[in-house]
């Protein structure tokens, strides 16, 4: 006999002296049939009650069934059963507590049950105490011990988070969204357009039927009543899981339409239009199939489009895919997100925040608390994502959990759920996320970009790089009108460009490595046509204090330049070099000299031709600014570029 298995009789032979002491103690005295007939009849109809999803009856009954025979310990264990489905957990433990005191041998059996309520109230140690128990009690083969088994993986999982998050001190009160968003019907699927002026979300109608709605924030912080978006796309009675565009100007659903689908659920799309939406149409073969494809989530930059499916070739069950559009607007083949996001169960419900770097998704296969759960994952500058991390208890229970948004906040997190206060199934709330949870708090550039001399908007493109890592945050296309909105992560500082054929590119430099409560703000842009004489201040030109080299975040617009020559072979230029009133006129005249060329020669490396440059320097010659202040010094000390020849 083997040390192990000596260990494991000595245990059991163990644990039976205990029983045996307790039934001695407290005695294994109960019996169903030896309560009194009334109390049984009434028993037995409470159950059936129960059964019949008649709730309060069932429950009401047990509590007549206690009053005639207190000592009914099955009573209260079904009472119990009862409260714990409706997640009243306190309740429940109350309830097996009275009956373990009475009798714990019969009340032995239903020990699993009475740490699930314990895990639900979220007190995981007594959980993990009390199922070490029951499993010494089963066989770790049968149903009850390989369940018994999985429940004390999640506790042991939500004691190690407890320990791993032990300051962050969070509290987590959601707050209901009111009467003007919720009502008798569930409400879920939020989305907010980045200044959370516009909420939309699915309202569950009648059987089947979903309907989309929308509400506007107003000043004082409340909701306008909710109304059905304006448009076609409510005409279909089966769809759900909607999601808008950051601008407030793209939306994104799925839906079962009989006629123009490839099968199943399907994800469309639609405009907003002075009328209300556009109709709907189907994002095409690249995203969808036969099979089921939903919770779709557009990127900030509406560039990328998250979603799951369950169609052939996945990990096992739903899995999240992603869609990169192409330059011709198209969205290119779906990818499988891979095995770090991707488990053998079911993985959905993706959002990317504002920040277009933390993702939030569903899950039932990464290690938690039971059932599904939420999680975030987080891109790397590589364009990896990171292990992901579960929410955490209370936002996550012992419970299926389903999806969230962040706002742009990094810190408002939105969700459905049915609680207390709810006025009927799911409404939707609000709570502060946990620091470890939080995405980064993300400002915006909006506006419009047109030609400077007809005012014509133009569709263009839009670059934003992150100065430190040289890192392409953003890559998009302005809308038919030039219009754009632009998402800017605080934390880090930015070069912002704006390009379009035949115009000179437009250049400017986001600081948000401090926060700046001005930092979210309307920027209309002209470009200029590419003529002689045309100019243009390169914003995003730096160089070392009282020197002419070259700072690094200098080079994403440099090679921004030498594109534009590249692309225009007859274009010639003239680099100015400019600096403010302080110090020596003439080293003044020299520091804007070796300025100018030290941009010259750089574009010389990248190929362009000498014969079509000029370097000149005009030291404090031509301010734009007044010298008197630093931060009209600052604006003086640039570079420029003028066309010469074209």
């Amino acid at each position: 006999m083997t040390m192990l298995i000596k260990i494991r009789l000595i245990v059991s032979i163990i644990f039976v002296l205990t029983a045996s002491l307790l039934s001695g103690l407290f005695g294994q005295w109960y019996n169903p049939e030896n309560m009194n007939k009334k109390s049984q009849a009434t028993y037995f109809q409470a159950i059936e009650n129960l059964r019949a999803g008649q709730w309060e009856t069932g429950r009401n009954l047990l509590y007549q069934t206690l009053k005639q025979e207190p000592k009914f310990v099955e009573a209260w264990l079904s009472l119990m059963g009862a409260y714990g489905e409706k997640k009243r957990y306190d309740s429940a433990i109350l309830s097996f507590e009275k009956a373990w005191k009475m009798d714990s041998i019969f009340s032995e059996s239903w020990l699993l049950s009475y740490t699930i309520n314990l895990a639900g109230s979220g007190r995981f140690k007594d959980a993990a105490q009390w199922i070490n128990r029951y499993l010494q009690t089963v066989s770790p083969e049968s149903r009850t011990g390989k369940a018994a088994a999985y429940r004390k993986k999640t506790y042991d999982f939500a004691l190690a988070f407890e320990e791993k998050k032990a300051g962050s001190n969070f509290s987590f009160n959601p707050v209901n969204l009111g009467d003007s968003i919720n009502s008798s019907r569930s409400e879920y699927y939020p989305s907010f357009t980045i200044d959370d002026s516009l909420l939309v979300f699915t309202r569950r109608m009648q059987g089947f039927r979903e309907d989309f709605y929308a509400s506007q924030l107003l000043a004082n912080g409340k909701y306008t009543a909710a109304r059905t978006l304006e448009g076609s796309l409510n005409e279909e009675a089966s769809k759900g899981g909607i999601n808008m565009a950051p601008d407030g100007e793209l939306m994104f659903f799925a839906g079962n339409f009989p006629a123009g689908g490839y099968g199943d659920f399907d994800i469309y799309s639609c405009q907003a239009t002075p009328d209300g939406w556009s109709i709907p149409y189907n994002l095409g073969e690249n995203i969808n199939t036969e099979f089921w494809e939903s919770s779709p989530s557009i990127s900030p930059d509406k560039q990328t489009l998250y979603f799951s499916s369950n169609r052939p070739g996945g990990l096992g069950g739903k899995d999240i895919y992603m869609s990169k559009r192409n330059a011709n607007g198209k969205w290119g083949p779906a990818v499988n997100m891979g095995p770090v996001i991707n488990t053998s169960a079911d993985d959905l419900a993706p959002y990317i925040h504002a920040d277009n770097q933390t993702m939030y998704f569903t899950s039932g296969g990464h290690p938690g608390y039971g059932g599904s759960d939420l999680y975030l994952t987080r891109l790397g500058p590589g364009g990896e994502w990171s292990i992901p991390e579960n929410l955490g208890y209370p936002i996550n229970t012992i419970d299926d959990d389903g999806s969230l948004i962040v706002a742009a906040n990094g810190t408002t997190a939105y969700f459905a759920s049915f609680r207390s206060d709810s006025r009927g199934g799911l409404d939707l709330y609000r709570f502060d996320l946990p620091d470890y949870a939080r995405a980064r708090k993300t400002k915006w550039v909006k506006g419009r970009v047109f030609d400077k001399v007809t005012d014509k908007g133009l569709p263009s493109g839009i670059e934003v790089t992150d100065n430190e890592s040289g890192a392409l945050i953003h890559s998009l296309i302005t809308d038919e009108s030039g219009n754009y909105l632009v998402t800017l992560p605080t934390g880090r500082n930015y070069s912002f460009t704006v390009s379009r054929k035949g115009y000179l590119f437009f250049s400017d430099r986001f600081y948000m490595e401090k926060e700046n409560a001005d930092s979210s703000f309307t920027k209309d842009i002209p470009l200029e046509p590419i003529i002689v004489n045309a100019s243009l201040e390169l914003k995003n030109i730096e160089f070392e204090t009282g020197s002419a080299r070259l700072e690094k975040s200098s080079f994403v617009e440099l090679n921004k330049l030498a594109d534009l020559l590249q692309e225009n072979e007859g274009l010639k230029v003239e680099i100015g070099g400019h600096t403010d009133n302080v110090g020596n006129a003439a080293d003044n005249q020299k520091l804007s000299q070796n300025r100018a060329k030290a941009v010259v020669d750089y574009l010389i490396e990248k190929g362009i031709d000498i014969k079509r440059l000029l370097a000149k320097g005009y030291g404090s010659t031509k301010p734009i600014a007044d010298n008197q202040t630093e931060a009209g010094r600052a604006r003086n000390r640039r570079t420029e570029m003028k066309v010469i020849g074209y």
